[in-house]
């Protein structure tokens, strides 16, 4: 893919280490730093002129990623760039997609209306869609390509437990769970919960009875780690068997995770799309494959 170029920003070497030995790209010099004052000093060391640049920046806790990410942006263009593509495997800013208070800002239109000012090719994996169905009825990109971590996530469960039970936390995450339940062969569930904030939820368990196999808490994210604590209490107060955590993007903290395991979690399994110690099923060759079915030459 002679007329690409990968950028990668901080954070995200690994990722473009996979892309460029797989796709046989170069990969660009971007230098970055702060000024003492905080300001970003950047300067785009390569020629992009006419080649179509392809930045690799997750944008997990992003509010001191946009305002860089904005400057290359703006200067790739400046500078010649024929296209820009941005490769970001956690899309933020998409649960405040209603005004659910008078006054409340929906962060999800605003920020998709940031990015859309930037860039022509988006690719993303499992963005957190509820009220907004399609990733398109809030960017305007030429091309958005949302990517899903479902069969990756049933490859790992059968490899590597006997038995599943696929349980969904709350009605969000049947999207997934129903596929993945589908593609292991297992039976599912999911619960009905109610949110008081972000730490405080209710649930109401469904008649489950198949006791002998091994649960699998199953969702997009896992942040709090709330929802997954109390359905954890109740599978064991009724007898399960102590439950496997799954989930494609890794919000959450070392707090969390002792409070999952305390609570008699086995195992917290996630997607590398955030990158964390639990991180064991790799999403790298889904964006491989997608970057090739694109045909940016």
């Amino acid at each position: 893919m002679k007329n690409c170029i990968l950028i990668s920003l901080p954070g995200n070497q690994q990722l473009t280490g996979v892309l460029a030995s797989k796709l046989n790209m170069q990969v660009g010099d971007i230098e970055m730093r702060d000024f003492p004052d905080g300001e970003s000093y950047i300067r785009i060391n390569s020629n992009v002129q006419n080649k179509i640049v392809i930045l690799i920046c997750n944008l997990v806790h992003p509010n001191n990623k946009i305002l860089p990410l904005m400057f290359i942006a703006k200067t790739l263009k400046e500078l010649g760039a024929k296209k820009i593509c941005l490769i970001t495997p956690y899309l933020p800013y998409m649960r405040q997609d209603k005004r659910f208070k008078s006054g409340e800002a929906i962060t999800s239109i605003l920020f998709a209306s940031l990015i859309s000012n930037w860039v022509n090719f988006l690719i993303t994996i499992d963005p957190h869609l509820h009220r907004i169905t399609n990733l398109s009825d809030i960017y305007s990109i030429d091309s958005i390509s949302v990517l899903h971590s479902t069969k990756l996530i049933a490859e790992w469960i059968c490899n590597n437990v006997d038995s599943p039970f696929i349980i969904g936390p709350d009605e969000e995450s049947r999207q997934w769970v129903d596929e993945v339940a589908k593609l292991v062969s297992a039976p599912y569930a999911i619960i009905e919960k109610t949110r008081y904030g972000d730490r405080e939820v209710s649930i109401s368990m469904p008649d489950i009875r198949e006791k002998d196999k091994t649960p699998i808490l199953l969702d997009d994210i896992i942040s709090t780690g709330t929802s997954m604590l109390v359905v954890t209490q109740q599978l064991l107060t009724q007898g399960f068997n102590s439950p496997v955590c799954i989930c494609v993007h890794a919000l959450f903290d070392e707090k969390t995770v002792n409070n999952l395991l305390n609570a008699g979690v086995q195992k917290i399994v996630t997607c590398n799309t955030i990158h964390n110690t639990f991180g064991q099923i790799d999403i790298a060759y889904l964006i491989v494959e997608e970057i090739l079915r694109l045909k940016f030459d």
